[in-house]
């Protein structure tokens, strides 16, 4: 493994931050720190650049301990929400200062900047007075700054918080490629290894190729941005993705548990124990007249959102208030009136109480 995070610990005065971390990226690989502030993923990034020490726990490079090693000496990349660019020097001169530190001849420096503004879309852009430059530009050229002296490993600290929602969703796309690209120019035939931390999870989907969900100092859980959407393992990931039917229950016989909204059909569940199921938010169809259907349930329809291609029906069944999304071309009834649903077993995951402490 390119990069390995083992039990790592940090607290601030007697506020623990970081509690037993042990996450690994290959080579190659971007892997996303995703959470809400205050999480812990900032002061992780910072224990893996060498701006702080942990408590207890190891970091390993190539299997090397760099876990005490000086930042100078670890021979990584940084990009920041805040760009940190030079203002008195031109985009070029911005781009060719790590590689002026590097001692390289002046032709080999002239030729790596073209290359990595041009891998950025900003080719030509060289003797641009960084003033004149707007905020995704900006960006870019932090980025190629970083890219340029062919760091072992690429730390990015919320890269697209100070844009606009229009231009970071231009932005994802355009920074996973140039990731992706930037490995071959770099003399890294399998790619640049990247550690990105955000807490907008359509940025760490769109970007990274591995998710790490952080809570509270812990990790909750780890996967391709396909599994964690797809099967959320604990209230806490599936709530932060913005799915919020959660219903608590008790398994009372194989794959059926009785909740507060009826008895369902949940695949994989052993009778006796409590579970805690995610009904996610295309679970939901009508029933029409006269139909048997699997998990029925009658709700009580409270409010209706239109959202262009689909509407959320907000209901309540027993008192538990559910969200579900469908096709606008679905006829419904009046905000008010009973409305008859049915629960797709495939749309219901049964979720962990506990966060993962995976060490992959």
């Amino acid at each position: 493994m390119f990069l390995e995070l083992e039990d790592i610990g940090k607290s601030f005065g007697e506020k623990p931050v970081l509690r037993g971390v042990s996450l690994a990226a290959a080579a190659g690989e971007i892997v996303a720190l995703l959470g809400p502030s205050g999480c812990g993923k900032t002061t992780l990034l910072r224990i893996i650049a060498g701006l702080e020490t942990p408590d207890h726990g190891r970091v390993h490079l190539l299997s090397q301990d760099i876990t005490n090693m000086p930042v100078h000496r670890r021979d990584f990349g940084f990009v920041f929400q805040d760009y940190a660019l030079f203002p008195h020097k031109n985009v070029a001169q911005n781009v060719a200062f790590g590689l002026r530190m590097q001692n390289l001849p002046k032709p080999a420096i002239q030729q790596r900047v073209a290359q990595v503004l041009a891998l950025v879309g900003l080719a030509g852009f060289g003797e641009r007075p960084i003033h004149e430059l707007s905020g995704g530009e900006q960006q870019r050229v932090a980025l190629a700054r970083s890219l340029a002296p062919a760091p072992r490993l690429l730390l990015l600290d919320e890269p697209l918080g100070a844009l606009d929602r229009a231009l970071r969703e231009q932005l994802m796309l355009e920074l996973r490629r140039i990731l992706k690209s930037a490995g071959e120019m770099l003399g890294q035939p399998q790619g640049i290894t990247a550690v990105y931390v955000t807490h907008d999870q359509a940025e760490a989907f769109a970007i990274a190729d591995r998710v790490a969900v952080m809570n509270a100092g812990r990790l909750e859980q780890v996967g391709p941005p396909q599994e964690l959407y797809g099967r959320p393992a604990t209230p806490f990931v599936a709530r932060f993705l913005g799915m919020e039917n959660i219903v608590m229950g008790t398994a009372v016989a194989p794959n059926r548990v009785q909740t507060a909204i009826g008895e369902l059909e949940v695949a994989g569940v052993t009778p006796g124990k409590p579970v805690t199921l995610l009904l996610r938010p295309e679970a939901a169809r009508i029933v029409a007249e006269g139909e048997t259907a699997v998990n029925p349930i009658t709700a009580m329809l409270q409010e209706v959102s239109f959202r262009g291609r689909y509407q959320i029906i907000t209901v309540t069944a027993a008192d538990v208030v559910l969200k579900f999304e469908m096709d606008t071309t679905v006829n419904l009834p009046m905000p008010g009136t009973a409305v008859p649903l049915a629960l797709s077993v495939e749309s219901i995951t049964r979720l962990q109480d506990s966060p993962i402490s995976p060490t992959v």
